[in-house]
């Protein structure tokens, strides 16, 4: 049987810039093969990058150039009931009899069956309560009609030799009674359409058949004569032979009845995989049901599940990239395992059970910490992924004007730039000029198209930032983003936003200031006046390194 699937997600932080959304692609890739080359590593485990935020016009031109599609978006990476040991418990049809169904259940260990139609989705379960109370229903003496059991069931469940008659005959009406008494009693109870349990005595066979019962059940050894099989022919009756005594037949018949007439088919608790164990756990809780069907996204039944497979969660294995705080993480990050963090900003909030691998080092770029690990890994890079990581390493540098970009950045960038074959200035215009051009997007894609969260103390702050290679449309932008930051205000929950406008040519910002102190925190952290509730700041370029620490330093004071 081959291996489960196990999948670790490689994911950037929420609003993904190019940085995060190529660092973790390139990243996965480099993790898968190492995989195929380390034998210690199950190969059942595949690195697979996904985001955690929509993709903005950067990255998707980056993309397209290089016609890689966008990672698969996920936007929580809580454990869900796809991550349970799921119990893959075969369906059972609906007209199968009880005495089927228990031995189904004994053979797969279990006490609760999904009854399912030909298509795989679910009609019922029936539990082992179910078959013990229609076992305890035995003052019913027309439940085997009632149940419309079909003559098939019956042979199976008595061991029985169908002499004549129609197997897929169903019994629906009469009672089931056993020919024990005198002929003169026999004469007056037995009707129409009623079942007869009898021994071997000729006389009971003929007045059933006489009387128009629907199907007589011959019990012992002894054979049953030529011309009882003809009168049974002859009045369209089924006759069935069993070597089982009276008693022990009239005890396993009702077994015979099928499962459809005992199963639950209303208000099932069931799960979908999606479904978060959150959710599962809160159902279980409030309901004493043994098992819970599982079903896919489009309702088909996948297994079972119950509060016992709860302890053997699995939780979601992650590693992070471009990021190292909780409050920029994919959410339900602090409920997974995290592997790894390869990132290359100050350290954050994020805390782990177990040690794990933390690579963060004063780069310009995450990228370029992971072409470092390619290099230290001896694995070739090729052009697609080379392209990815070189446009990476442009973008987060601003095509090397940042005050973060360090030599290595640059380094990295032109070797890159080498093997992907591209032309760094003239790709770096073309790129810049796809991410800057907001005229027809609404305020809300232009603010979250890379914004982050921080938290210094008791004081939390919001920062987004858009880089453009010219100023002409700030004016424009400014009157689409103030009225909307100071909505988002309250819905982000932070006491202030900034938004920065940077130029990349004039290598300067223009930072919009919304919320409690937010004009006079930044006039503070930066010795400058504002205006309109506008700041200016000339040679500040990078949110991380030159707008973001002199804040949280004002802010720490505070």
């Amino acid at each position: 049987m081959p291996l489960k699937e196990r999948k670790v997600f490689v994911v950037g932080h929420k609003n993904p810039d190019t940085d995060s959304i190529c660092s973790a692609i390139a990243y996965a890739e480099l993790k898968n093969r190492i995989r195929e080359r380390d034998e210690s590593i199950p190969s059942s485990k595949k690195y697979l990058a996904v985001r955690c935020g929509h993709v903005n016009q950067e990255t998707q031109f980056v993309l397209r150039h290089f016609r890689v599609p966008a990672p698969r978006y996920m936007t929580d990476v809580s454990p869900q009931v796809a991550d349970i040991e799921i119990r893959r418990i075969p369906g059972i049809s609906e007209d199968i009899s009880l005495n089927t169904a228990y031995r189904f259940m004994k053979e797969q260990e279990c006490v609760t069956l999904p009854v399912l139609d030909e298509d795989s989705f679910l009609k019922g379960v029936i539990t082992i309560n179910d078959i013990a109370e229609s076992d305890m229903d035995m003052f019913d003496n027309h439940i085997i009609g009632k149940a419309s059991t079909p003559v098939k069931n019956i042979l199976s469940t008595i061991d029985g030799k169908l002499i004549c008659g129609d197997p897929s005959f169903c019994i629906t009406k009469g009672k089931t009674t056993i020919a024990a008494s005198s002929s003169d009693v026999m004469e007056d109870f037995i009707q129409k359409d009623d079942l007869v349990i009898t021994a071997n005595r000729s006389k009971a066979h003929n007045i059933a058949i006489k009387n128009g019962a629907c199907c007589v059940v011959v019990c012992g050894p002894n054979r049953i004569t030529q011309e009882t099989i003809d009168h049974a022919a002859q009045n369209n009756v089924v006759l069935i032979e069993t070597a089982h005594d009276t008693y022990t037949t009239a005890r396993l018949i009702n077994h015979s009845m099928p499962v459809k007439s005992f199963m639950a088919s209303q208000n099932l608790l069931t799960f979908r995989l999606s479904d978060s164990v959150e959710h599962a756990r809160d159902v279980m809780t409030k309901h004493r049901v043994r098992d819970y069907p599982i079903l896919d996204n489009e309702g088909h039944y996948v297994g079972m599940i119950s509060r016992r497979n709860l302890l053997g969660l699995k939780k979601k294995e992650v590693i992070l990239v471009d990021h190292n705080e909780l409050s920029q993480a994919v959410d339900g990050a602090d409920d997974a395992d995290i592997l790894e963090i390869i990132d290359h900003h100050r350290l954050g909030t994020i805390e782990t059970t177990q040690p794990i691998s933390f690579r963060c080092q004063p780069l310009g770029c995450t990228a370029t910490l992971v072409y470092r690990i390619y290099k230290e890994e001896h694995i070739d890079i090729d052009p697609v992924i080379a392209g990815l990581l070189c446009s990476a390493i442009i973008s987060d540098t601003l095509m090397f004007r940042s005050p973060t970009c360090t030599d290595e950045d640059r380094r990295a960038a032109e070797k890159l730039a080498e093997l992907s074959g591209l032309d760094i200035e003239s790709f770096s215009k073309s790129m810049f000029k796809a991410g800057s051009d907001l005229r027809s997007k609404s305020a809300e894609d232009i603010f979250f198209q890379d914004f982050k969260k921080f938290n210094v103390g008791e004081v939390s702050f919001g920062a987004g930032q858009i880089n453009s290679m010219s100023d002409e449309d700030f004016p424009e932008i400014v009157e689409k983003l103030r009225p909307f930051m100071e909505k988002e205000l309250s819905e982000l929950h932070v006491d202030s936003l900034y938004f920065l406008l940077t130029s990349i040519l004039s290598e300067s910002s223009e930072v919009i200031c919304v919320g409690k102190d937010a004009v006079k925190n930044a006039e503070e952290a930066f010795g400058r006046r504002a205006e309109n509730g506008i700041i200016s700041l000339p040679g500040v370029v990078s949110r991380k390194k030159q707008f973001i620490p002199p804040m949280a330093m004002l802010l720490q004071q505070k």
